[in-house]
C-alpha cells in the first residue's frame, strides 16, 4: 500500500465495510463447491484501454480477507493500459479469490473509470492556463478514492469536504442577507489562514465579492461571455473558478474565458467504469 488513499488510517475501515455489504454471513457459492483450503491463481484482465487506478486498494482486498494471498502486479497507478492487456495475478486461497473477486473489482473499475476520464478532460485543457478541480460530488464513503482518482488522471482536488474550506454558495448568501455580509461573517469567524471563496452568479454579484474582499470567485453557471468579461473585472485580484454542469463535451467552450481553475463533478458523478475482470482461475501448486 504505497499511494497516499491507502495510507489513510480509515480505508482499511471503508474496505471492511465493503466487504461486510457484500459478505453478510458467508459466501455461500463458494462454500458450497469448496470445503476447504484449495491454492489457486486468478488473472487480471483490462477489457477497454484507459487509466488504471486503485491497485493497492484491489490489492488490500484480498489481503484484508487473508494475509497470506499474493498479488503481482505488472502496472502502476496512472499507467494507460489496453483491452486484452494481463494486469496483474492474485495467488492464494481460491475460497479467498473467488468471495474477494467482486468488490476488488467494484474499486478498481471506478477509480480507473474516474482517472481516464479526468484524463480525457485534463488533455482538453492542455495549452490553457486553466487547470481542473473535483468537488464534493462523490458517492458516500468512496470520497478518499474517489477524489485520489482524480489525481492520478491528471485533475486536482477542490476542498475534501465541509471542514477543509469556506464557501459560501447562494445558500449562505441569502441566509447571511448579502455576499458582502455573508464574506464580513466569514472573515469574523475564520482563522486567518483561510480563504474565502464566493459563488456568484453574473457581474454585479462578482463585482460585489470583489469589493467585499473575496479571495476566490466562483463564477456559477455563467455564459462563456459573462465569465470572460468577470475575469477582465477581477484583474487578478482574486482568483477564479467556473462552474456549472462542465462536461469534456463543453469544457472547450471555457478555455478562452481566462479561468484560474475549472470544476467538474462530472468527473466522479458521471464518469463510466473501466472494464475489468478477473479470470481464468485455476488451482495451483503452491
Amino acid at each position: 500500500m504505497n499511494d497516499p488513499v491507502t495510507q489513510a488510517v480509515n480505508c482499511d475501515n471503508l474496505i471492511k465495510m465493503a466487504l461486510a455489504e457484500d459478505i453478510t454471513s458467508e459466501d455461500v457459492s463458494t462454500n458450497a463447491i469448496i470445503k476447504g483450503y484449495v491454492h489457486g491463481n486468478v488473472q487480471l484482465i483490462c477489457k477497454q484501454d484507459g487509466v488504471i487506478c486503485g491497485l493497492s486498494v484491489f490489492s488490500r482486498v484480498f489481503t484484508l480477507l487473508d494475509s497470506d494471498t499474493k498479488i503481482d502486479l505488472y502496472v502502476k497507478d496512472g499507467d494507460e493500459v489496453k483491452k486484452g492487456q494481463l494486469l496483474g495475478e492474485v495467488t492464494g486461497d481460491i475460497r479467498v479469490l473467488l468471495s474477494g473477486e467482486r468488490t476488488a473489482l467494484n474499486y478498481l473499475q471506478r477509480m480507473s473509470g474516474i482517472a481516464t476520464y479526468t484524463r480525457q478532460v485534463v488533455k482538453l485543457l492542455e495549452g490553457s492556463r486553466t487547470r481542473l478541480l473535483d468537488t464534493r460530488k462523490t458517492t458516500p464513503n468512496m470520497r478518499i478514492f474517489e477524489k485520489y482518482a482524480v489525481k492520478v488522471g491528471g485533475g486536482c482536488n477542490h476542498r475534501y469536504n465541509l471542514s477543509d474550506g469556506i464557501l459560501l454558495k447562494d445558500n449562505h448568501i441569502g441566509a447571511a442577507g448579502s455576499i458582502t455580509k455573508a464574506v464580513q461573517m466569514a472573515r469574523d469567524y475564520a482563522p486567518f489562514v483561510r480563504k474565502i471563496e464566493v459563488e456568484v452568479e453574473n457581474v454585479d454579484m462578482c463585482r460585489e465579492a470583489l469589493e467585499a474582499g473575496a479571495d476566490i470567485i466562483m463564477l456559477d453557471n455563467m455564459t462563456p461571455a459573462e465569465m470572460k468579461e468577470a475575469v477582465a473585472m477581477i484583474g487578478g485580484r482574486a482568483q477564479t473558478e467556473c462552474s456549472g454542469n462542465v462536461t469534456k463535451e463543453n469544457i472547450k467552450n471555457i478555455i478562452d474565458t481566462g479561468v484560474d481553475f475549472v470544476s467538474s463533478g462530472a468527473l466522479t458523478h458521471s464518469a463510466p467504469i473501466l472494464d475489468l475482470s478477473l479470470k481464468n482461475l485455476r488451482p495451483t501448486e503452491e
